[in-house]
């Protein structure tokens, strides 16, 4: 064995350090970002929640007729619907924290979720719409089902 044998070994090793070094700086970075997403994301989810009950409370103290109160319950509505979403979506980038990998389910049921709330939104103005847009959104939904379908069944024949 040569002295040049010896030390390429020896050299090798610490160019390896410097790239698990690395790496565990880019992991560390990218859940500090994470955390932070996650927490404005649940700060935006409150604010909204709070922003749309008031609003519901100050629609119906303003008037009590029919058609206000169900133009306030459709603004609550949408209001709950879009703080689901990211309710939904902290939670994907919970699991994305806990895994380190990207899970497909929560993107499935935030899309279903969205996709619901623009066919409630559609539905509860007066506004007349396209069967096309409709037809769409209600291909949307089958779509994100069938996909929820086979996620669940992918993941429980790979446990």
């Amino acid at each position: 064995m040569t002295d040049q044998d010896s030390e390429a070994p020896a050299s090798a090793a610490p160019r390896i350090r410097g790239v698990s070094g690395s790496i565990w700086v880019l992991e560390h970075a990218q859940d500090i970002v994470t955390v932070t997403v996650g927490v404005v994301l649940i700060l935006l989810a409150a604010v909204l929640m709070i922003s749309g009950i008031v609003e519901f409370a100050r629609s119906m103290s303003a008037s009590v007729t029919t058609a206000s109160i169900s133009v306030a319950a459709t603004g609550l509505l949408d209001q709950v619907l879009l703080v689901l979403i990211l309710v939904e979506i902290v939670h994907t980038v919970v699991l994305s924290l806990r895994a380190h990998r990207l899970v497909a389910q929560p993107f499935i049921v935030v899309g279903l979720v969205a996709v619901i709330r623009r066919i409630l939104f559609i539905l509860s103005n007066q506004i007349p719409v396209s069967t096309s847009e409709l037809a769409l959104l209600i291909a949307m939904i089958v779509v994100f089902i069938g996909g929820l379908i086979l996620v669940n069944r992918f993941e429980q024949g790979a446990e």
